[in-house]
Formats: C-alpha cells, structure tokens, sequence
C-alpha cells in the first residue's frame, strides 16, 4: 500500500532528480493521451457519448439504493451469493471467511484498485494464503514490492531493464534479455502454472448491471477469465458506485473506456459474469469503504462517477513529471487528488495542491468529472482544517490580503517590477520557484491594469 505520510512536493522533488527518468515518464504518459485523442477524433458522437454517460452516472448516483437492491435480488436469483461490507477491515474478512470456509492455499486475482485500496494482500498472505497477482504489470510490481503507480499502467514507472533484471532475479529469465516480447513469455509461462494450481480467483468490478445481477470485467490479458474458469470459487470485489441501470447503457461506457484509458476501440476482453461456473460458487462483495460520505457531499459527489479509466492521469502535467509514487492516496493523479483528500484531508492534503488548475483532467474524463473544480474545492477544505504548512498558509494569507485590497495589490506589483530585476543572482536563486533548469520570469515594464487604461479603445 501507498504511504500515506508521503509530502506530495517533497517526493515529486526527489523523483526529479533523475531528469533522464522523469523525462522518458513523461514522454510515455504523453504518448499514451495523445493515442486517446487519436481514438476520440474518430468517433464523431464523442462529446454525445460523454454526455450521455455523465448523465447515467448521475441518475445512478441519485438513486444509489434502489439499483445496488435491485442487483443484488437479481444476483441472488442467478444463485450468487452478495456480502455487504462497510470498510476495508469488513471487506478483508468477508474475503477471509470465503477463502478460509474453501481451505484455499493460494488466490490468483486479477487488477482491482479496490482491493489496493483495502490492503487485501498482505491481510490474506499474514493469514497463511498466497496471493497471485495476474496482470502482468500488477504482477511486475507485487514482485518487487511496490503498489501500482497508474491505475490502469501499473508498471509504467519501469523501463524495460528494470523488468529485465527483476525477472532474471524472480523468473530465472536469461542475464541481459530485455526483448519485451520474452519477457511477456516468460510471465505468461510462470502464471500459468499459478493457474493451474490455485484454489480461488478473484477479479474487480467494472461495471454490475442492476437489471441483469451480471457484473462486467475488463481486460486486455484474458487473466480474469483464466482466474475465474479454472478453479471453482470466484469472488468480485466491488466498490458500490460500479453499479449502472441497464444492459444497454453497458455500450456507452465500453466505447469510452479503452479509448480513455490506453488509446484503443475497446478491451480485448469485456466478459460477463452472471453465475457461478457448473460445480462452483460465485461470491460478490460490494464495498463502501467512506463512498456513502462522499455522496452524501454536494461539493464532491460527483468523483463517484469515475470509471477507472485513467484519462486524467495521462494528460496531468503534474502526475507525468512526478510519477504515480509522489502521491499520498493509493490513486494518483487527479482523480485520486480529490478522493484521498475526500477520505482523510489531513493525510492527503499536499495531493491538493498538486495541480495547475489547467483544467485538463475535467476535458478527458470521459464521464465529466470537474476534477479541477474539485481540487481548488479541497485546497479550500486544507486551509479550513489546518492541513496545510505554516509557510504555505502565510502565503496564501498574504495573497487574500493583497487581492482584497486593490491599491495594494497595486503597490507590491510596482515594488516587485522594480526591486526583482536588480537583486543578486544569488539571492534570487534562493526563491523556492527558482530552482535549476527553471528561470523567474522577466518583470514587466508596466502592469496589465496600466497598459489596458493607456491601450483601451474608448467609445
């Protein structure tokens, strides 16, 4: 799990110091928003589908009770059986119980954020169960004791090297062998025999579809399928807002996902899980986990519409330049700089502030969240509850002062368009924005409020 002590400024300053790193990060992030953008060209109803999915999420969201109900009635009828869990701990247990009541030794489970999220590993591995991760990139991390740095890219932190010699160490791989397409054989092989062997799978949940009782997974790799169809006990984890209304509202949100998240026209897998395999069980375990409190907010229900998909992320300039790590929550980026904040504003008050308000993440995200309004709205929640430092509070005491005040505002702005250009070098370098590769900008002859009065064309 992520440290929740991390200072978001203090760790993006010590990922930047390997430039060549953050830079290539940066570029394979970028690389990966402009595939999307690619993708939405093509699709004239792009905006349409947006539309049309944000409207979905907020009728679902404004009848919450009525459709997680009516899924779990019609899951109960297709013979699968529904646990309700309030926290992480509830969650954890519940799981526990299932695995434990079936003697299972070893569990191999697919991508879920919200089993990151509730720290299910390590509960089950202290419990004597061995915990497979299969996604190739949640495997890559869980070997080398990491949580994920991107929701949808867990690895995309590591060059290939670095998964060379991690599977040398752990694989057995050949020294030096870095071919991606060798090293994705050699994960596959030793997955398989995981497999083969394991007693339970588990999966996430994309989406559960109140008129069905069927929940929805989304893959590229098939390991949930995999996960699912050998051994005899699936169990979903499934955070309460993944619920939709109908079959057919299913294709808008398949058409946004992939695109959004990795710049494809769909997942190679989209799998339909509505009852136990023949001989099996089939157990689904719907989260709150503090999701009730956040609807319960009229400033930041809306993050509830998330679908996972990572848009956000990918076009942030902050999350490109500081890595998934930087951050405090177990989701980064966006996203997760209004959800952690949402959970425990003093653990996750610096993820805030890690933010340009350049408005990006709220032009990607495919279901419209205002993730830029709701930032500057938890920045706001920081300040109230004592969550920011004192130097960062005087600041932003001193700027209300000035902007409160015009005649002072316009007597610091002459002061520093006069005093700046003629300090030392030395002392300007000392100024926390001026830091190397990154320059104080020129001070102006004349502030914008003077150029307008002598510019302004008068009727």
């Amino acid at each position: 799990m992520k440290d929740d002590s991390v200072n978001h400024a203090r760790a993006a300053h010590d990922f930047l110091q390997d430039r060549a790193h953050a830079s290539w990060h940066d570029s394979a992030i970028w690389w990966v928003r402009h595939k999307r953008d690619v993708q939405a060209a093509q699709l004239p109803e792009w905006e349409g589908l947006r539309e049309l999915a944000r409207q979905i999420k907020a009728h679902t969201l404004s009848h919450l009770d009525v459709y997680l109900q009516e899924f779990e009635a019609k899951a109960r009828a297709n013979g699968v059986t529904v646990h309700w869990a309030a926290d992480a701990a509830e969650h954890n247990r519940i799981v526990h119980g299932i695995l434990a009541a079936h003697a299972v030794k070893k569990l191999v489970k697919s991508k879920s954020m919200l089993t990151e999220e509730c720290g299910l590993n390590p509960y089950l591995e202290t419990r004597g169960i061995e915990v497979i991760d299969t996604d190739l990139g949640e495997r890559i991390v869980q070997l080398r004791h990491e949580a994920p740095s991107h929701i949808v890219m867990p690895a995309i932190h590591l060059k290939k090297e670095q998964i060379g010699e991690l599977f040398q160490r752990e694989l057995g791989t050949e020294a030096g062998n870095n071919d991606p397409t060798y090293l994705t054989h050699a994960a596959r092989a030793n997955l398989r025999e995981h497999f083969l062997s394991a007693d339970a799978g588990l999966t996430g949940v994309n989406f559960a579809i109140a008129e069905t009782g069927a929940i929805v997974v989304c893959t590229n790799e098939g390991n949930a399928d995999l996960g699912v169809a050998l051994p005899p006990l699936h169990i979903a984890s499934m955070g309460l807002e993944k619920v939709i209304p109908r079959l057919e509202h299913l294709s808008v949100f398949t058409r946004l996902l992939a695109r959004s998240a990795i710049g494809s026209p769909t997942t190679t897998y989209t799998s339909h899980f509505e009852r136990a395999r023949p001989g099996g069980q089939m157990h689904i375990v719907i989260v709150d986990n503090g999701r009730s409190d956040i609807l319960g907010r009229a400033d930041f229900y809306e993050s509830l519409r998330c679908i996972r998909c990572g848009a956000c992320m990918n076009t942030c300039p902050v999350y490109r330049r500081s890595s998934g790590f930087s951050y405090s929550y177990i989701i980064p980026g966006p996203i997760g700089s209004t959800l952690g904040p949402s959970r425990d504003i003093k653990k996750h008050a610096s993820m805030a502030f890690a933010c340009t308000t350049c408005g990006s993440c709220n032009n990607v995200c495919p279901v419209k969240i205002p993730l830029a309004d709701q930032l500057v709205a938890q920045r706001a929640r920081a300040f109230d509850a004592g969550a920011m430092g004192k130097g960062k509070k005087g600041g932003v005491l001193a700027l209300r002062t000035l902007l409160g005040h015009p005649k002072l505002f316009d007597l610091a702005g002459g002061a520093m368009r006069k005093i700046v250009p003629i300090l030392p070098e030395r002392l300007n370098s000392a100024i926390p924005y001026s830091r190397p590769g990154r320059e104080l900008p020129q001070m102006p002859a004349q502030s914008f409020k003077q150029w307008w009065q002598q510019n302004r064309k008068k009727p």
